[in-house]
């Protein structure tokens, strides 16, 4: 074990937060064997989450008033929130998403309210010279703690629940220092939100609303893409969906939009904008769950076209799974919005038997939200670093992981990505703080491309070389032309998520990526080509299957083992496996490079060979006859390496 750790303290730590009936034992005998465990005290109070409130003396100094806005999709919740914070002298709005902020930033400043626009990739002033507005518009992780406000909404509470983003909605229901914090969404989460509120000493006022117009689930599914109605929205929950059906609908001689959630923000305003327009041509709107939030749409119906949807359990493995209830409302509800050409909106599905059970899906109740999220804070991590110095990143956060205490009412987010992020960095020399930072990006590490790109940000980073503009254009070969089928579009997107990963590190790091106005001019003009690619889809769909069909198979994702939940058993029938032979079949011609599409994206990428692949396979396997189960440091020096020799 100590090939793993380098350290027998860590290594007996991890222990010990795993094996709860050794832990009497170990804790009697520990300072005997290991001298260096004196720290394990220490350890254990700098690990203990279970009194968040505390972290926040600024909001505790004020009695906070909580107003709880509970509704459904298209109930007015928000509005009545955002009146009020339009109406302050002060205020700050939390969102999930850009383009959520940026909607409120808009309408903010079109009711002559200066309000900043704040992201993690951009920073928006009312003023032109750059002084801070009374009022601030935001991401829900950019919040501050320390300004004080008259007003601040929280918007979509309910992801307090999310593995991965939920502790930023604790963070802010705790830490916002506001007299009034107005939070909106899913009634399911009134009760959580008034416990947590009952350890701070701060009562919930609850306003429920209804929904403003009605929502019918139709007695009939779709069948057939013949009966497409204008308004219409096809509902699918993957790429290979989306590019199937939209080839389909044009087929009819139709148009349609197309939006899915690795789309810039740019590309889905302008695709919504198509289909809401009453004089372009475009009625019908193929997307992901995508819609479910941020987009302003004019959607008559919803058609799933599919009830079963890829998630990830809380062991990293991809499950395939039914829609929850709150997911099914959460789309359902897009249809019929109040104010919209559409005054009723429908629900439907593309077969009989998924409406059978999505009527079932909608008549369950909504799961009450059980527990809010928490994440180790940079400082909490620099404590564990001083009593542990020869511990990684990644073994800090496991060791942290295994000793914290959290109550019923708190749970520790999913570290999944950090942990990734920082195994892949380790042999970069980088202080604790930096280090911390860089496997805070937000990146989709499943994109080969874009987490060879932060790994090379790191690497000229540590040498204190700043990444400049020309340098980020050779990397990514910019200018970049239009793409000519899938592959290259995919290709596209993930271009633009290396311009966001540069920005967003811009603004924790200025003096090493200097340029992050030309960055942000040239990403805009990539948006533009995207958006050019994405409204010729059928055209690329075309040339992808007549020529590279690996183009569509590039979004098939199997990095993660697959395991079906006992409630999907019904949904997946052998209906649902002849629907999707046509992208399977596109996909089959891969199988032969590897297990997963990972290794199949890095070997196309020119990232990995062959005999690397085997050779990694050959390590893989010699492990597992050696009972070594993890990925020890030999296999991380010899991953490195040949990173290193690649990259060269």
């Amino acid at each position: 074990n100590q090939k793993h750790t380098k350290n027998p303290t860590v290594f007996l730590i991890c222990l010990l937060g795993h094996v709860d009936d050794l832990f009497p034992f170990f804790l009697r005998h520990a300072k005997q064997i290991f001298p260096m465990l004196d720290c394990m005290d220490d350890l254990r109070k700098i690990s203990d989450l279970r009194l968040p409130p505390n972290w926040y003396p600024d909001a505790r100094a004020i009695q906070r008033k909580i107003i709880f806005h509970a509704g459904p999709t298209n109930s007015g919740k928000t509005y009545h929130a955002i009146q009020r914070f339009l109406s302050a002298k002060s205020g700050i709005y939390c969102g999930p998403l850009k383009l959520l902020a940026h909607e409120i930033f808009q309408k903010s400043n079109n009711a002559n309210v200066p309000c900043d626009l704040v992201t993690g990739e951009e920073r928006v002033y009312a003023n032109e010279d750059a002084r801070q507005a009374p009022h601030i518009a935001c991401t829900i992780e950019m919040c501050s703690t320390n300004t004080p406000y008259e007003v601040a909404v929280i918007d979509e509470i309910q992801m307090i629940r999310d593995p991965a983003r939920g502790w930023a909605w604790t963070r802010a229901l705790l830490g916002l220092c506001a007299e009034e914090i107005h939070v909106c969404g899913e009634a399911a989460a009134i009760d959580l939100v008034t416990e947590l509120m009952y350890t701070t000493g701060e009562e919930v006022e609850v306003r429920n609303y209804e929904r403003l117009t009605p929502l019918t689930v139709l007695d009939y599914p779709l069948e057939s893409l013949d009966n497409l109605r204008p308004g219409d929205c096809i509902v699918c929950f993957s790429k290979n969906d989306i590019y199937s059906i939209s080839r389909q609908i044009e087929a009819r001689g139709l148009e349609c939009a197309v939006i899915y959630g690795s789309l810039p923000p740019g590309t889905k305003l302008e695709q919504a904008k198509k289909f809401n327009d009453p004089d372009d041509p475009c009625k019908i709107l193929v997307a992901t769950d995508a819609i479910g939030m941020g987009l302003n749409l004019c959607i008559r119906r919803i058609i799933f076209n599919s009830i079963v949807k890829p998630t990830i359990n809380e062991k990293g493995e991809k499950e395939i799974d039914s829609i929850t209830t709150s997911q099914a409302l959460q789309i359902a509800g897009r249809a019929g919005r109040y104010g919209s050409s559409f005054k009723q909106g429908e629900v439907t599905t593309m077969h009989h038997d998924d409406l059978i059970q999505l009527k079932e899906i909608l008549s369950e109740p909504v799961r009450p939200v059980k527990a809010a999220g928490l994440h180790p804070t940079p400082e909490q991590i620099e404590m564990f670093a001083y009593h542990l110095p020869d511990a990684t990143l990644s073994n800090l956060i496991d060791i942290f992981v295994s000793l914290s205490q959290v109550d019923g009412l708190y749970f520790v987010c999913n570290i999944d990505d950090f942990k990734f992020l920082a195994d892949m960095i380790q042999h970069i020399p980088l202080n604790l703080r930096s280090r911390y930072v860089f496997c805070t990006a937000p990146l989709n590490r499943k994109e080969p491309f874009v987490c060879t790109t932060l790994l090379k940000f790191a690497r000229q980073f540590s040498r204190n070389e700043p990444l400049t503009f020309d340098w980020l254009c050779q990397h990514t070969k910019w200018p970049l032309a239009a793409p000519k089928n899938i592959k290259e579009l995919v290709h596209l997107e993930a271009v633009h998520d290396v311009f966001d990963l540069y920005l967003w590190l811009s603004y924790r790091f200025m003096d090493m990526f200097p340029d992050a106005v030309l960055v942000r001019d040239i990403q805009k003009k990539l948006d533009d080509i995207i958006q050019v690619g994405v409204s010729n889809i059928t055209k690329l769909i075309r040339a992808s299957q007549s020529g590279a069909a690996p183009g569509i198979a590039e979004v098939v994702s199997e990095d993660f083992p697959l395991s079906r939940t006992k409630r999907d058993t019904r949904a997946i029938s052998d209906r649902h496996s002849a629907r999707s032979t046509e992208a399977l079949s596109i996909a089959e011609g891969l199988k032969s490079y590897g297990r997963g599409s990972l290794a199949n994206r890095l070997l196309r990428e020119g990232l990995l060979t062959q005999e690397m692949l085997r050779q990694l396979e050959s390590e893989w396997q010699d492990q597992h006859r050696n009972g070594r189960y993890g990925i020890g440091r030999a296999h991380h020096a010899d991953s490195d390496k040949v990173l290193r020799e690649k990259e060269k």
